[in-house]
């Protein structure tokens, strides 16, 4: 078993499937020789060939198109975009062409795909560097989308994409690939080595996509979380003194609805969080779940506490961020009503 973090980890379920399967291929915007703007991809031309790793031109519909097309005829390629913000001009090729082949060909052909992209801020890197656009993809029949919150969910995560039949959006909170950054700015981040989710085999394992994790049982409150903001919700449960339970959702779609019923028919009251903003994001899905499927069971209305709905300010990092003071008020709310 290996210390790792996140990055190191991702790096790992890369190696280990090329390793395992000829068929899976990595490309994208300097992956190759450069190893990646966040080293993700580092050594892995060195060690399988320009063949398998390759550096692209700029091109983010040209890369998941040319994805498509091999994953068509049988590869399982691995893509990189640099930054969730530039995933939008290969929106047209995930949405219409990725999502919808296997429907269209009647089962003929599928997109066995993998887009990795690192997204969410607390990194300062403003409004071209920070987006959260998850919910975007959540709406699109025919995509898979999945946000590891640590390194061992991450590489287990990873290579259960890879061999999965769908595409699949794999989007990475850059704010924890090198700790568990859990929303509190003014102290010093700890690196994943203290973590105990950063024992990460070195071989293959998986980590089935559609199965939600409880990172934190408790009998108050169920705290609906992925990515960065797992780590923020506890936290916020930890500075509140409320018995939150908190479940790290890992995939968004597939959802494990029966985890969130069980939680909050158990609670009686839901609080969900994410970093993207308010209006049509992923949360309010979540809410309306949760308030059809436990409606009899509630004992306070489903909150959110999310992103503003404006361009990510680069000067005002940390009162957009959706830090643990927002969600602890959010629950001490819920606890009141």
């Amino acid at each position: 078993m290996a210390t790792m973090n996140m990055i190191q980890a991702l790096n790992s379920a890369m190696a280990t499937m090329m390793a395992r399967d000829p068929s899976v291929v990595v490309f994208g915007e300097d992956v190759g020789y450069f190893g990646g703007v966040f080293r993700a991809t580092e050594g892995l031309q060195k060690k399988f060939g320009k063949h398998r790793c390759f550096d692209t031109p700029i091109s983010e519909g040209g890369i998941v198109g040319a994805a498509i097309g091999m994953g068509a005829y049988g590869m399982r390629p691995v893509v990189e975009i640099q930054f969730a913000d530039y995933i939008y001009p290969a929106f047209d090729q995930l949405t219409s062409e990725a999502a919808r082949i296997r429907y269209r060909s009647a089962g003929d052909f599928n997109a066995p795909i993998v887009v990795r992209t690192p997204y969410g801020g607390g990194i300062f890197g403003g409004q071209t560097h920070s987006q959260s656009p998850e919910g975007l993809f959540t709406h699109v029949v025919g995509l898979k989308v999945v946000i590891p919150s640590t390194p061992y969910d991450a590489k287990g995560l990873l290579i259960s994409s890879i061999e999965d039949d769908d595409p699949v959006i794999f989007m990475e909170p850059k704010r924890l690939y090198t700790g568990p950054f859990d929303g509190r700015h003014d102290v010093a981040v700890k690196p994943w080595s203290v973590h105990p989710a950063s024992e990460v085999p070195e071989d293959y394992y998986r980590i089935p996509l559609g199965k939600a994790s409880i990172v934190r049982p408790g009998e108050d409150v169920t705290i609906l979380a992925y990515g960065t903001m797992v780590h923020v919700a506890l936290a916020a449960a930890q500075e509140s003194g409320v018995d939150a339970e908190v479940i790290d959702l890992r995939s968004l779609i597939p959802l494990d609805v029966d985890t969130i019923m069980s939680s909050v028919n158990k609670t009686g009251r839901c609080i969900v969080v994410h970093e993207a903003t308010k209006t049509s994001g992923f949360g309010a899905e979540l809410a309306a779940l949760v308030q059809r499927e436990c409606f009899y069971q509630l004992e306070a209305p489903v909150e959110r506490v999310t992103g503003w709905d404006i361009p990510y300010p680069h000067a005002f990092e940390w009162q957009y961020f959706p830090g643990p003071a927002r969600v602890a008020a959010a629950m001490r709310q819920a606890m009141e009503a």
